[in-house]
């Protein structure tokens, strides 16, 4: 039987102590994403797994409101930054030791079940129309991608973004490196 709103808060620690709990060291980085469908899911995402924080980077017009709505009230759980220059982020993210991945479909992408995620990670996702930016895949060490299967040549930004986190977690649970 399927667990109600009361059940499922049990089995939460309070409000209090959940802000003070640490953080999975993995960050997503939202390269000019203008969906607030998509920047919802990732805010989302972002507190199913307890992850350290996402950075929206480039313009976004989703207002606060819109975004609260979106992300269906859990953005007050989730570090968000902003940032005008996704280079500069990722410059701060590579000094302080993690590894970069874009997730794109390009010449040097490789399969992302075939990476070792050990190290802090932060996965690039790239607009809904024209990908993951040229600036980000330089600065990045590695582009990844998802084997598509199917006729289509892509899906959702969101969903992709949750299938490569989903396996990053899986990895750090099983190799205890979550913190």
């Amino acid at each position: 039987m399927q667990l109600n709103k009361c059940e499922l808060r049990q089995t939460k620690p309070s409000r209090e102590n959940y802000v003070n709990l640490p953080r999975a060291p993995i960050v997503l980085l939202l390269d000019n994403i203008q969906s607030s469908f998509n920047i919802g899911s990732f805010i989302r995402l972002a507190d199913a797994f307890a992850i350290e924080k996402i950075i929206i980077c480039g313009d976004v017009t989703i207002t606060p409101k819109k975004l609260s709505k979106s992300s269906r009230n859990v953005d007050k759980w989730v570090c968000i930054e902003y940032s005008n220059n996704i280079s500069n982020s990722l410059n701060d993210l590579r000094e302080r030791d993690y590894d970069i991945f874009s997730i794109e479909l390009c010449d040097e992408s490789i399969d992302f079940r075939s990476v070792t995620y050990n190290k802090p990670c932060a996965f690039v996702l790239g607009n809904e129309r024209n990908g993951v930016s040229a600036d980000a895949l330089i600065n990045s060490h590695q582009q990844i991608h998802i084997p598509m299967s199917g006729m289509g040549n892509s899906m959702n930004v969101s969903t992709a973004g949750a299938i490569v986190l989903a396996e990053c977690m899986r990895q750090k649970l099983i190799n205890n490196a979550l913190v």
